[in-house]
């Protein structure tokens, strides 16, 4: 008989987004007279720029003529975005990027989740907690997280760093030795930067210890501190222990069109061994590549046009957050985030259970939310709000939330 991962069978009930669409499912069926407004899943509302949209259509007729049809692309993305990307992202900022060190892929989600194929399974995992859920279950499903213990919502093999109100919701670098460590800023779903000083830290950590640090920065493009930085590699020793996440989704609304991007830079290695090469053999033996009209309207994004109208979309996201944050602070929620990213973090009113609260918000004033428990055992007493939504359906949900509290 044929014998399945067993590792599959140890996560615990289901993935947390799709509890969260089970539960509005079953709520919209029966009132299907109620208005939802949703600020739960982190789904953009605003359309695709129109340098990107352009672009792919100019890509498209390409695509119908013997001269300008593209078949399979390299696995890695076409030159001209990854070249794009260099100069643009990380060559504007100081930081030496190079085109063959930029892996073009479908999605962030994907690469967090599949980055562990190129790790051993006795490697010792640091997560924050709260956390996105990937980074966690991906672990589970691959061998390295343990048993899961329901009643502490802590997996038995994997490192836990709180991120809570009293450390600002950053997380301190570890006692024991660990040598994978998650770090996502700005934070999902807290909200919270990290500064050079304290990345400085993680950066000489990883590097003492031989560690490898995993960066996601798909939100990035929310951060308006100017001293606040927006890569791994703005740190000096980066580029000897990190790889870095980056999407297209967030900032150019490319979440129904997949496109993103995985930096691992030809200095680091392990064991010998260069992880550039490493992931370039994964990527060229499970993935086909984006597709090149999609990789043309990724490149749109760094025209002149393109770059404006992500900042649009980008400014109408974080005034979304002001309203949520404003608005939850007024009704007496102790809340953060909204200020350097489009979640807002908030503690749930006495004391209340995350999914109490959520089960709450949704029954009562039909707004949609993220229960913080589903993202770790100190994500409990917190409930996360999205800035993704529409801006007059965004202002309403605030208005609903505040006369229940």
């Amino acid at each position: 008989m044929v014998a399945i991962n067993q590792n599959y069978l140890k996560l615990p009930g289901s993935y947390l987004f799709s509890e969260i669409a089970r539960r509005v499912a079953a709520f919209s069926e029966a009132n299907p007279e109620k208005n939802l407004i949703r600020l739960g899943i982190g789904d953009v509302t605003r359309p695709l720029p129109a340098a990107v949209t352009a672009a792919m259509h100019k890509a498209v007729d390409e695509m119908a003529s013997m001269e300008g049809f593209h078949g399979y692309g390299p696995e890695q993305g076409y030159e001209f975005l990854r070249s794009a990307i260099s100069q643009n992202d990380y060559q504007a900022r100081g930081v030496n990027i190079q085109p063959d060190e930029i892996f073009v892929s479908d999605g962030a989600k994907s690469d967090c989740g599949n980055i562990g194929d190129i790790f051993g399974l006795d490697n010792i995992v640091a997560v924050c907690d709260p956390v996105y859920t990937v980074y966690v279950d991906t672990n589970a499903m691959a061998g390295r997280a343990g048993d899961y213990d329901a009643e502490s919502g802590r997996w038995s093999k994997l490192v836990y760093m709180p991120c809570v109100q009293e450390n600002g919701f950053t997380p301190a670098i570890p006692k024991e030795k660990v040598d994978i460590i998650y770090l996502c800023f700005p934070n999902n779903p807290t909200g919270a930067v990290a500064t050079k000083a304290q990345l400085k830290a993680w950066v000489d950590y990883a590097n003492a210890q031989d560690a490898v640090i995993l960066y996601d920065s798909a939100y990035e493009a929310f951060i308006t501190g100017p001293e606040i930085p927006h890569s791994i590699f703005e740190i000096a020793g980066a580029r000897t222990c990190a790889i870095e996440f980056r999407s297209f989704s967030k900032t150019a609304g490319f979440t129904g069109t997949r496109c993103a991007y995985t930096v691992v830079p030809k200095q680091l290695s392990r064991g010998g061994t260069s992880l550039n090469s490493l992931w370039n053999r994964r990527q060229t033996t499970k993935f086909n590549g984006v597709p090149y009209v999609v990789q043309r309207g990724a490149e749109a994004v760094y025209t002149p046009e393109g770059k404006r109208q992500v900042r649009e979309n980008v400014a109408y996201y974080l005034n979304n957050a002001k309203v949520i944050r404003d608005g939850l602070q007024a009704a007496g929620l102790n809340v953060s985030g909204g200020t350097d990213s489009p979640y807002v973090w908030a503690r749930t009113p006495d004391g209340m259970p995350s999914w109490d609260f959520f089960d709450r918000l949704l029954n009562q004033v039909q707004v949609v939310t993220t229960p913080g428990a589903g993202f770790g055992p100190s994500g409990e007493g917190y409930i996360r709000f999205t800035a993704f939504g529409d801006a007059a359906a965004t202002k309403e949900a605030v208005e609903r939330v505040k006369s229940i509290l």
